[in-house]
Order: C-alpha cells, then structure tokens, then sequence
C-alpha cells in the first residue's frame, strides 16, 4: 500500500529553529569547530540573562526560560533574513560573528520593523526611534515566527512607500513631513491631490475653496482619463505606490468630473468619497472665502450700492413679499404702500434675508439700520389717516430710492 502524499510532506518538514539547523549544518559541512561551538556555549548564559534582564528580571526561571527561546528566535531570525534560508550562508555567519552579536542583529531587525508605519494615515503613526515605550511590542515580537515577521514587513513595506511618496509629492507644493503630521491626511488622499494639481499649473497645495476651483476646472475642461500619469522624474522605488494610487483615482474619474455633482457633496457628504483626497483644512480661509462669496452676491444685488436708501429700498421690497429691489418708480412704491396696508407689514423678512446673505463686515449696521427705520416709519407706512398716500411717498422719498 502507498504512502499518501500527506505522510510525505510530515515526513519533510522541518520544525527546528533556523539557527539550530544553520548550526548544525556549519558542524557537519566543517564550516563551525569545536572551538567556535564552545565559544556559542560559553555565550548563551550570558546572553540569556541579559534578555531576562530587559524584558523583566534574570533571577525568576520563566524569564529565563523564555530569554532561551527568545534569543534562540532572534539569532534564527536574523540568519535566515541575512542568508535568504541558505543554511551554507548562515552558518559562514555564525562562524563570522560572535552569538551575541547575531541575536542583537535579531532584535534590531524587529526595533526597525516595530516603528515603521502600520498604516498610511499620518495621525496615526509615531515618528522617532525605538524607545523604550516599545519594548513590550518587542517582548511579542522576539517570540513570532519568521513567516510572522516577513508578512507584517510586507504590509509595513506598503504603509512605507505610501508615506514616502506622499511627502515626496507633497513636498513640491510646499508642505513637510511635520506640516502633514499635523493635519492627519491619509497619504494615499495626498497622493490623490497632487496627482489632480499635475493637470494644472497651481503650485500650492489647496485649501477647500481651491480645491472646489480645481474641480470646476476639471469638469469644465473635461480631460481624458488617459491624462492621468506618474509624475516626471518620480524615483523608481516610489513608483509602484503612485502606480496603485492613480489606479483608484482612473476609477473615480467619472465622478470627479460629473457636473450633476456639487463638489462639496461629492468629497464631503459621500461616504467613499469622504478623506479620499487631501485640502488643507483652513477655517479662516474658508470663512474669507464665504465672507467673499456673500459680498459678491450682495454686491451684485446692489449694484456695488451699499448707501442707507438702497438698504432700505431693498429691505421694504421684501418686509412688503416682493422682490427685492433697490430703486422704486413713484407708481411702484405708492404700489407697495397699498400692499402693505392691504397686506401686512412683516420686517422680520427683510431682518433675516439680511442675516443670510449682507456682508458680515456690514451686517449689524446694516439691521440697526432697518430696525431703526422699522420703528420709526411704520406708523406712517400704515396709517389709515393718509388715504391719498402723500406722508407715507413722502418718507420713502426721504428714506428711500424712489425716482
């Protein structure tokens, strides 16, 4: 009867530690003498209580037990990281090298692994060397299997790039690696921004206000897909991130450029879309920006008139129901009288069109103004003692734009 396949793979795996294979490997292959295996025996005492000593205290047993399979897997760690799993290799290094110094080369392939970023999101990755604060993450470590180590390496290896190609990018438009600690944007959002800002010829990175600008530009000029590219002169290690980014970005390419999508609730109120890519969050900036768009408006409405009567005119336009307007004819205005007196005096409308949309520098002014008049005018806006109209023409005459 066959042996099935299954015994055969049992039958050929290898559970020994790394080190314990290279060492004897150098024994058998002549690679390791009596005297260096010695020097190893003479060694791990001594290094046994050093990591005891580290990670908790050398004279209680469990801690010295586990200091042996500790600096066991550190020294199999860094052999088979340095030989690439050749046993000739590793064992040229244990011949080469004291034991001490191979398992310090362990612990520092996990300290390096420890504080590289875990993810690509700058708020959430410590900056600086290993301290002391890691020494726990390096007591779990220390114990994990090779295949354990290269996995978390892999995806470490990718939080890496992604953050290097960031700041990279960024740095053309004037932002730093602190600049960016402090504002928490994920890299791959950055990555996104600056790839859109290559379409153009804006040299800084974006506030909201720019950005909105950079869409609508975008939607306006309607550019193919196909211009999305790496950026010129990206080094070649920073490529593959870049690469996998722009990749997500050709996927959003139809909704980035749909005019049907107000910009703000596409990046801000569409789940997939919310931190996908990066502004500077600017509260002044959007405040001024507000504040320029309201001055603009009014403006417009005004026709760059802000005087007492054009307030006025275009407040009793509205307190009357009709729409706002800033000069009245002589017909036009003893019209609004009568509809006010048929109608209704409502001032509140004039206060809080006022309220939403008259410049902020000029707002509480320009209320006073109205209340004041309000107080003062209404009585005679509404008197049914003037049936021919002439008191309440003759104040709008005085207070208002009636031509």
């Amino acid at each position: 009867m066959s042996t099935p396949a299954s015994a055969h793979a049992v039958s050929l795996f290898d559970s020994r530690p790394f080190f314990e294979k290279a060492l004897i490997y150098g024994l058998q292959h002549g690679l390791i003498d009596a005297t260096k295996r010695e020097a190893m025996a003479a060694e791990a005492p001594k290094g046994m209580v050093q990591i005891a000593r580290y990670f908790g205290s050398e004279y209680l047993r469990p801690e010295l037990e586990k200091a042996r399979d500790r600096i066991v897997n550190l020294v199999s760690l860094h052999l088979q990281d340095a030989s690439g799993g050749d046993l000739h290799r590793a064992a040229e290094l244990l011949r080469d090298h004291t034991l001490l110094s191979r398992s310090k080369a362990g612990a520092d392939l996990l300290k390096a692994l420890i504080v590289m970023p875990q993810n690509t999101h700058f708020g959430m990755n410590e900056r600086g060397a290993f301290s002391d604060r890691h020494i726990p993450q390096l007591a779990r470590w220390s114990l994990a299997s090779y295949a354990e180590v290269q996995a978390e390496l892999a995806a470490r290896q990718h939080a890496v790039q992604a953050v290097q190609a960031a700041l990279y990018l960024a740095h053309a438009y004037g932002l730093d690696a602190d600049t960016l600690q402090d504002l928490e944007p994920d890299a791959e959002a950055v990555i996104r921004t600056t790839l859109l800002l290559g379409l153009t010829r804006r040299k800084e990175m974006p506030d909201w206000a720019s950005f909105e600008k950079l869409i609508s530009a975008l939607r306006q000029k309607q550019p193919p897909v196909e211009s999305l590219s790496l950026p010129k002169n990206l080094p070649p290690a920073l490529q593959p991130a870049v690469t996998a980014v722009l990749s997500s970005m050709r996927a959003d390419w139809p909704k980035l450029l749909d005019v049907r999508l107000p910009a703000r609730k596409l990046f801000d109120h569409t789940p997939a879309f919310m931190g996908r890519y990066f502004w500077i969050e600017d509260a002044l900036s959007e405040v001024n920006q507000h504040d320029h768009n309201r001055s603009a408006a009014w403006n417009k409405l005004t026709q760059d008139h802000s005087d007492d009567a054009t307030v006025l005119t275009l407040c009793l336009c509205l307190a009357a129901g009709q729409a706002a307007k800033t000069v009245l004819t002589e017909k036009a205005a003893a019209a609004l009288v009568r509809k006010l007196r048929k109608h209704g005096f409502a001032p509140d409308l004039a206060a809080d069109y006022l309220a939403a949309h008259a410049p902020e520098p000029h707002l509480a002014d320009f209320v006073a103004l109205w209340r004041d008049f309000v107080a003062e005018s209404q009585a005679t806006l509404l008197s049914d003692h003037d049936p021919k109209l002439n008191d309440a023409l003759a104040l709008l005459r005085r207070e208002c734009n009636v031509s």
